[in-house]
């Protein structure tokens, strides 16, 4: 053998048998990246849940725990529903999810999209602090995922060229909706179109007029500048709420120690906390007034307001509290119903 290909040979010999060695040692491991998904972008409040999330493990940690953020739920191919299936399988580790979402594989989260079930936000928020809150826990853990924390994420509310006063008004309307069983029956019940469609579709068939509205957050709303295609009116009908969920998949939950869960799991009520600050403050009366001066007419609906719509709207209702569970339906009505 020719000496110079000898001790090129040797040479890869030792570097092989160094980087099996630091392999064995584990004080050259190097924990990878956890992977957080999150099916917006920071400028909404679940994106920047998940960005503050993040940001805290890894400063608590001292950059020990990694943490890298995918919004858009890219790791779900762009599916927010597909995201508690990657997260319960492993594709991703930690997640801030729609409770919406991830209903279709965990059908007791199913609760929140009752229509009209909530009367307010205080409503939404007495839930989160009770009882009930630990029974969806015990559902989510046995589908596959840790629960760590909570943060109400208001409600779908309308978003139409015209006004809407009535049930009878939103009859015939085309309206962009998300992929939600629930929101759909709602719809379907109150005799709009209803249809569901991603962002780019959307606004071709608003600009060719073959949509009257759509059903979103108001956040969202004034986030996406929605009122520029058009939609003017803002119906706040309180029909569906939405809360956000940070998890953990479960085998990568079990594998850390007692003082990392603690760490994550305050990281991620932090950030819950925070979050929540963030909602309240684009849904607030200054935010509303901001919308009115780009041509925004927003109406709340009373209680007695959202009756007839409730009323028109029983099937859903009716047919959605027996896919979440009669008891935990009873045990949610009889929280928001409570004084406070």
């Amino acid at each position: 053998m020719h000496p110079t290909i000898a001790r090129v040979m040797a040479l890869f010999a030792v570097l092989a048998l160094g980087q099996g060695a630091a392999a064995q040692d584990p004080s050259h491991a190097v924990e990878s990246a956890w992977k957080l998904s999150t099916a917006l972008g920071p400028a909404y409040p679940q994106g920047k849940a998940g960005e503050l999330w993040a940001a805290l493990i890894d400063e608590r940690s001292g950059g020990r725990l990694k943490v890298k953020l995918y919004p858009g739920a890219t790791l779900a191919q762009r599916d927010p529903a597909r995201e508690f299936a990657a997260l319960r399988e492993g594709a991703i580790d930690l997640a801030v999810g729609s409770a919406a979402s991830w209903a279709p594989q965990v059908r007791e989260l199913n609760l929140f999209a009752l229509p009209w079930l909530f009367p307010d936000a205080d409503a939404l928020d007495a839930l989160l602090r009770s009882e009930v809150v630990g029974r969806l826990e015990e559902r989510v853990r046995a589908a596959g995922a840790e629960p760590l924390a909570w943060v109400p994420d208001g409600f779908r509310e309308l978003a139409t060229r015209r006004a809407i006063h009535a049930p009878g008004d939103v009859a015939g309307l085309r309206l962009r909706v998300s992929p939600l069983q629930p929101l759909l029956d709602t719809l379907l019940a109150l005799g709009a179109a209803p249809a569901s469609m991603d962002a780019a579709s959307a606004l071709a068939a608003s600009a060719h007029g073959a949509l009257d509205g759509e059903t979103i957050g108001i956040a969202a709303y004034a986030t996406s500048r929605l009122y520029a295609s058009g939609y003017t009116h803002l119906l706040l009908w309180g029909a569906h709420a939405d809360a956000l969920l940070f998890a953990v998949n479960r085998v990568r939950w079990n594998t850390l120690s007692e003082a990392d869960r603690e760490l994550v799991r305050q990281a991620a009520r932090d950030a819950a906390g925070q979050a929540a600050a963030l909602t309240r403050r684009l849904t607030d009366t200054a935010s509303l007034a901001e919308l009115g001066r780009h041509g925004v007419t927003a109406t709340r609906l009373t209680s007695a307001g959202k009756q007839p719509f409730r009323a028109a709207a029983r099937t859903a209702y009716e047919r959605w509290s027996a896919v979440v569970g009669e008891d935990l339906v009873r045990a949610a009505e009889a929280v928001v119903a409570a004084p406070r």
